[in-house]
């Protein structure tokens, strides 16, 4: 049997790693000429991320990479004095596995442990999918699958061919999301400075082994600007309208935007279907059901919907019709938490009123100053996401007997090539 994955960034590497594992033949196919090393963000992942990481051998190169954040300084606008807050002990508090890494070192870790298994076809991206999963690519001559699996993100391809316009499924929260990368004039390490306004807020965190620092945007907007996704010149003037005059820092992190080497800007939206299946398709990770980028747990859900996903299609034995029906009644209960939670997380992170930045400042700093059973408690409490993450729980999926664990030796092909 061929599945052919559209995707090579988090989920999708993910999957095409079990697949492999339960006997499937796998392509994966990416848009980009080669994988993002360069720009991105950082990234949870929590405990059930974690065990399913150590399962595929990665784990010590996942911590090895990990920001290494410990410190936060934290700045309400217009105070004069800032707090500096113990993140280590918040993050050991809030769950018991934990590692924040930069999204490109994490998916350049899970692509490492899949192409000699896997075929990566770079550079490409499809283009039409018939109802028999004959696919149709920008570049490469058409071909037959047996599956497709959308795991190209929250602007997903896959999803606008089989499913509809974007617009049917998304709905956004009224915040946006702005990232670039700056040379690292503060010398941060393990350091996250955060500014810290009504409607806004701005953080910028580096670590040794970055080329440079991150320069974090999320901002709230009473109405949804019109723009091109791909019309970066508008989006840096968002940025810019946005912030400016926010504090020195900012206005300097803004002057670097004409020249940054990597700038990523998108709305904070939730992608929300009765079905991410349909016929031999199926949509993974944001591209099903994003939370929302930066506030949701996102990579944490595609990693665990990757696994899922593939365990299901082994336990059918490839039959999607049975496989298909039950990840989308594995994953729904997590993705339902994680939708709540994201709304909770993106009042907390932009607060809406002045009341609501003094109580995030002041809530952080009484939880990094209390011992660890106390801040473990209330932590426990408090924090829906620690909840919902550090309780969902993921079925084992053994290995079929069979499974070579590499291209050659797969049964079921009917596309004959």
């Amino acid at each position: 049997m061929r599945i052919l994955i559209s995707g090579a960034g988090i989920a999708g590497p993910v999957l095409a790693y079990w697949l492999t594992r339960h006997g499937y033949s796998v392509t994966v196919v990416e848009r980009a000429p080669a994988l993002r090393k360069t720009g991105g963000h950082a990234v949870d992942l929590f405990r059930p991320a974690m065990n399913i990481s150590e399962q595929m051998g990665v784990l010590p190169r996942v911590e090895a990479r990990a920001t290494g954040t410990s410190r936060m300084t934290l700045y309400p606008e217009g105070a004069r004095r800032c707090v500096r807050v113990d993140v280590a002990k918040i993050f050991s508090a809030t769950s018991d596995r934990h590692v924040e890494i930069m999204r490109d070192d994490l998916s350049e870790i899970y692509y490492d442990a899949t192409h000699e298994d896997v075929e990566y076809v770079f550079g490409d991206s499809i283009t039409a999918i018939s109802p028999d999963a004959e696919v149709r690519f920008e570049n490469a001559a058409p071909r037959r699958f047996d599956l497709v699996v959308g795991a190209d993100g929250l602007h997903s391809t896959v999803r606008r061919l089989v499913f509809g316009d974007e617009s049917r499924f998304s709905a956004g929260i009224g915040a946006y999301l702005g990232v670039l990368t700056l040379p690292n004039a503060f010398g941060l390490d393990g350091e996250l400075r955060l500014h810290v306004g009504v409607g806004r807020t701005a953080g910028m965190y580096g670590a040794r082994h970055l080329d440079g620092a991150r320069a974090l945007f999320l901002f709230r907007s009473d109405r949804e600007f019109d723009y091109q996704h791909r019309d970066v010149v508008r989006q840096k003037d968002l940025l810019r309208s946005a912030f400016r005059g926010m504090h020195t820092d900012v206005d300097r992190w803004l002057d670097q935007l004409d020249c940054t080497p990597a700038f990523y800007f998108d709305s904070i939206t939730q992608l929300r279907m009765d079905t991410w299946s349909r016929g031999r398709v199926t949509l993974v990770g944001d591209a099903g059901y994003c939370p929302g980028p930066a506030v949701g747990g996102s990579t944490t859900l595609a990693v665990v919907g990757a696994y899922v996903l593939a365990g299901e299609l082994a336990r059918a034995g490839g039959d999607h019709e049975r496989a298909f029906p039950a990840y989308e009644r594995a994953m729904a209960e997590h993705v339902r938490g994680s939708h709540a939670v994201a709304l909770s997380v993106a009042k907390t992170l932009i607060p809406t009123s002045r009341l609501g930045v003094s109580g995030l400042v002041q809530g952080t700093r009484l939880i990094s100053a209390l011992p660890a059973g106390p801040r473990r408690a209330l932590l426990r409490r408090a924090t829906k996401s620690a909840r919902l993450y550090n309780c969902m729980t993921v079925e084992d999926y053994p290995p079929a007997p069979a499974a070579s664990g590499g291209r050659a030796g797969f049964v079921g092909d009917r596309s004959g090539n």
